[in-house]
């Protein structure tokens, strides 16, 4: 039923860290299968280039029958009709067992996606296994709310499951944003279908995608203009190197190389580190304007743009004036300033003296471009439920 990695074509060092890959078919109405087509594509090793496995190759076929599977099982199986309780003692139990195999999880979602281990055992997977145990406590906890009618009519509400789901999962946190999706509509009751984004396995730089702008006082910039290396290497420090594939490695160094073109001045980095895998050194420019491509464009990798501005209302306009708005950050000992930016930049999570924090409880989430809805919190839980309105007339009443 499962496929095995093979690793006779490669050297025995490029996986001697890489657990027994088990399963890399499609999972489709409880069962592995071969995709449709029987295509395969490859998983690639980011630290090496070199292929960990094949796997089943999904397309618009097999996402149909994914899809029709679902939509049977909401309609006929039990997990709709299961109890709350009972819906969130099966996701505290998938949660024990993420924990009981923590390492070799943590193991396949570092390789896959290029992470550090270490990250993947504290942070994404400890995490992911948040998550199911959040929504399970939430499970039993899901309804309406009495409603006071006028005109002799009393009403309440019923929060139902929306049904079947589609969820497209992003790649640099494959594991942890996996259950963030899943875990909250299966406590709503809905039945899920899950889509990667990409085929092939990549990671940005940890964080990156949050903070590729920096907006910085002429002071503060005067002072990274000066000491450019430092700045890379404490960048270096605290976030680590990219890893990613091929296809986005190439495409992070065309955005380096369009920086420079364009006229941004490269303060530290830029270009390939090592001779084999896709390591890319920590990047920063200066001098970066609001038209340069490197400015508008989410480059998904270790490349910083540094942007000057002079009061605090050119810093919210020039923070606005951009497509995207998933978080911002707000570094300040006045709170007046603190109120007036986070109150005026058009982001789904703003964060003040701090930055890349998270709570479960936090609802996190983009404006514009970077999205709609919100994982993590009870927003996240709401979303996958419908509200009925039920209204009956009070007897005896004139409306009977």
């Amino acid at each position: 039923m499962a496929d095995h990695c093979n690793g006779s074509s490669h050297s025995s060092e490029s996986f001697a860290n890489i657990p027994p890959i088990k399963f890399t078919k499609l999972f489709i109405n409880g069962n592995f299968v071969d995709s449709v087509s029987g295509k395969t594509f490859e998983a690639i090793d980011p630290r090496t280039g070199e292929a960990i496995t094949l796997v089943s190759k999904g397309d618009k076929e097999d996402v149909d029958l994914a899809v029709k599977a679902a939509r049977f099982a909401f309609d006929n199986g039990p997990w709709p009709r299961l109890s709350g309780s009972e819906r969130g003692r099966i996701l505290m139990k998938l949660a024990d067992l993420i924990e009981e195999n923590i390492e070799e999880i943590a193991s396949l979602d570092a390789i896959n996606g290029g992470k550090l281990f270490s990250l993947c055992k504290l942070i994404d997977i400890p995490a992911a296994s948040m998550a199911l145990r959040y929504y399970a406590g939430a499970a039993d906890k899901i309804h309406g709310t009495v409603l006071k009618l006028s005109k002799g009519l009393q009403g309440y509400t019923l929060r139902e499951p929306i049904g079947v789901v589609g969820a497209i999962i992003p790649w640099n946190f494959p594991t942890i944003m996996f259950f963030m999706k899943v875990a909250p509509a299966l406590a709503a009751g809905c039945t899920i279908v899950v889509k990667p984004a990409e085929q092939t396995p990549l990671s940005a730089l940890y964080y990156a995608h949050l903070a590729k702008l920096a907006g910085v006082p002429d002071g503060v910039l005067n002072v990274v203009n000066g000491y450019g290396e430092t700045a890379g290497a404490a960048i270096s420090s605290h976030m680590d190197i990219d890893k990613t594939d091929k296809k986005q490695f190439e495409k992070i160094l065309s955005y380096i190389e369009h920086g420079k073109r364009e006229g941004a001045t490269l303060l530290t980095g830029g270009k390939h580190i090592g001779q084999k895998g896709y390591y890319i050194q920590p990047t920063i420019f200066a001098d970066v304007k609001d038209d340069m491509i490197v400015a508008k464009n989410e480059i998904f990798g270790p490349v910083m743009s540094l942007m000057k501005f002079k009061t605090m209302e050119e810093g919210i306009k020039r923070a606005n004036n951009t497509t995207y708005g998933l978080a911002a950050g707000v570094i300040t000992k006045d709170l007046n300033v603190a109120n007036t930016v986070s109150r005026s930049v058009r982001a789904g999570i703003v964060w003040i003296n701090c930055y890349a924090v998270f709570d479960m409880d936090c609802p996190y989430g983009g404006y514009k471009m970077s999205g709609f809805g919100r994982d993590y919190g009870l927003d996240a839980l709401n979303q996958y439920l419908q509200i009925k309105s039920v209204v009956t007339p009070i007897h005896d009443s004139p409306w009977h």
